[in-house]
């Protein structure tokens, strides 16, 4: 089942493109990729754009591990936003994979929004990924994301050295926080996209399945409430999703979720004391989980271990840290 947008969330959406649709205009479509350094922003921006949390967020680094497709349709184009995980330096295994699938959302982009974080650039990885950027044969937009956290006099010098670092079609500064800046940027986008057809369903939200989303919501949990490395040793699968009749004969979605550490230690502060932590995982999980299908859920969380999951290719894929969705 693929996500679809309910009718509040449809007309939210359509206020931040209200000013650049036009129903004489010829129809467009086409990709925008979101790249940048850890934490600079680009899962807030793909929410924002899209009126509804796609993308887990936390303020740890390397939150996002896998491409995340948000769909935007209106009466004059069609976008497909590709949200990656933060470029970095690699350390292991699934670090590395991490960085092919941002990477790998450049091939097919027709637009790369490049998102900087002006209260905290990291020149090392930009320099990086600009070297990269003069390989792609798209629209590079350079996002100054985050300008909410500094003073406004700052920002010049910052425009002046990175068009001299690289020919970027537009540099945008925004917030995505607070979607400051973000409809001029959206304004830029539309004008960049190539004739097109309709790709997906005008009420589409992502062609990734709700499996994908609630497993996210549940890894999210564990990140905001764990420290050091159990957010990164952790993975989340979803192995059971059905309906199912309660006793007053109203329907529930049943979900299985399992977590995957590496070590028992992990597992054990994952649990908690007397199973505190993880029942406060699921119950702040199922909240968010309701919200974004608009239904009851009983969700139901174990853990387990995978020993050294994040160094093995094959249990990699095997439990999506990095296999194409």
């Amino acid at each position: 089942m693929q996500l679809r947008y309910g009718k509040n969330l449809r007309a939210s959406r359509f206020s931040l493109f209200s000013k650049i649709m036009d129903k004489n205009q010829i129809f467009k479509s086409g990709y925008v990729s979101i790249i940048g350094a850890p934490n600079v922003g680009k899962s807030t921006l793909l929410n924002t754009i899209l009126g509804q949390k796609l993308a887990i967020v936390t303020p740890k680094p390397q939150t996002t591990r896998n491409q995340i497709r948000g769909i935007v349709t209106t009466d004059a184009h069609q976008i497909i936003f590709v949200d990656t995980p933060g470029l970095m330096n690699p350390k292991y295994r699934l670090q590395s994979e991490m960085v092919k699938t941002a990477y790998g959302a450049l091939g097919d982009a027709d637009v790369v929004l490049f998102v900087i974080d002006v209260a905290r650039p990291d020149p090392d990885i930009e320099d990086r990924i600009l070297r990269r950027l003069k390989r792609v044969n798209a629209t590079v937009i350079l996002v100054l994301n985050k300008v909410d956290l500094v003073a406004k006099p700052t920002l010049l010098p910052m425009f002046e050295d990175y068009s001299q670092r690289y020919a970027f079609a537009h540099i945008i500064p925004i917030s995505a926080l607070t979607s400051d800046g973000v409809p001029r940027l959206l304004e830029q986008i539309e004008t960049h996209l190539p004739l097109g057809p309709r790709y997906f369903p005008e009420d589409q939200l992502s062609d990734l399945p709700e499996r994908f989303f609630i497993a996210e919501t549940v890894r999210e949990k564990i990140m905001l409430m764990t420290q050091r490395e159990i957010p990164y040793a952790s993975a989340v699968i979803v192995e059971e999703f059905e309906s199912r009749q309660t006793k007053k004969a109203d329907e529930i979605i049943y979900i299985r979720a399992i977590v995957y550490a590496e070590r028992q230690t992990q597992k054990q502060i994952i649990i908690g004391k007397g199973g505190k932590l993880i029942k406060r995982v699921g119950e702040l999980a199922r909240i968010d989980i309701e919200k974004f299908l608009d239904t009851r859920v009983f969700l139901e969380i174990y853990v387990t271990v995978k020993a050294d999951w994040r160094k093995d290719p094959r249990k990699l894929k095997e439990l999506g840290g990095f296999a194409d969705i």
